[in-house]
């Protein structure tokens, strides 16, 4: 395994490990995770790197990686595009996407990054009433609490809104060892705020959201996994029209390297 950065359009630096050699993976991270937190995706890196080359990176603000003010989505799908480009070589890559980091790349898709496939695990969408959506000022309340110094209840907000957590179970994690790190990259959630959009709105997704993403895509979900997030994979594999819907027996919003790693590695190889 190798670690270096790559300069991204704005300047900024984006931090990434780097395992094997081959045709490139890329492993993008959901809300608040990065390298440090997410061991699953270095073990899943290892179990392919005698084939492919698989690249897991620090999403801007989190981990090793640096920010740039002013935030826009299109930011991340530069920083995207400069993993694919300096890390990966430039050629296209096969894209992987936990949570909202799956809808970011989609969103890079659509913008035309160099993707040659497309896969996503539990995209945050929400299309129906199987749960309530984000509320309307969701990304407007996130940024003012870090704005105001409260990034605890940017955390907080988060976790009750998006995740659905208790808010008393969430008072209890306030007390937490892992509580101060979600709080230092407290202001990247309105990141993901931004990135998810109207897609957990309860409504259908916008026809022309992703109509530009013509590579194959893999929409996978846990068979375990929150009703509401397996329509939300349905929706997403009904508006791709290259895309395949698979259910993973026995998992939920998160899964493991073993199970993770033979998915990526057949439909990497097309099969």
């Amino acid at each position: 395994m190798s670690q270096g950065t790559v300069t991204s359009a704005d300047g900024t630096a984006i931090a990434y490990s780097m395992w094997g050699g081959g045709d490139p993976i890329v492993i993008i991270d959901g809300a608040t995770a990065h390298r440090a937190t997410t061991p699953e995706n270095a073990q899943t890196a290892e179990l392919l790197a005698g084939e492919f080359q698989v690249i897991n990176y620090d999403r801007r603000g989190r981990g090793e990686s640096g920010d740039t003010a002013p935030y826009a989505v299109e930011r991340e799908i530069e920083d995207l595009a400069a993993i694919i480009e300096q890390a990966g070589g430039g050629r296209p890559a096969t894209v992987f996407g936990w949570s909202s980091g799956g809808l970011l790349a989609l969103h890079a898709a659509q913008a035309g990054a160099p993707i040659a496939r497309l896969v996503v695990w539990e995209p945050p969408v929400v299309v129906d009433d199987a749960r309530p959506p984000l509320p309307p000022d969701y990304v407007e309340r996130l940024d003012a609490a870090v704005a105001e110094g409260r990034p605890g209840d940017a955390v907080a907000l988060f976790m009750t809104a998006a995740a659905l957590v208790p808010e008393e179970a969430v008072a209890e994690m306030r007390g937490s060892d892992f509580w101060p790190g979600i709080e230092a990259i407290a202001p990247t959630i309105a990141y993901d705020g931004r990135i998810v959009g109207d897609t957990m709105s309860g409504k259908p997704l916008r026809t022309a959201l992703w109509d530009k993403v013509n590579v194959p895509a893999l929409v996978l979900y846990g068979d375990n996994t929150w009703p509401a997030l397996a329509a939300g994979a349905r929706a997403v594999a009904d508006h791709l029209p290259t895309a395949t819907l698979k259910a993973i027996p026995g998992e939920n919003h998160g899964t493991t390297a073993d199970v993770l790693a033979p998915a990526l590695r057949d439909f990497a190889k097309g099969a």
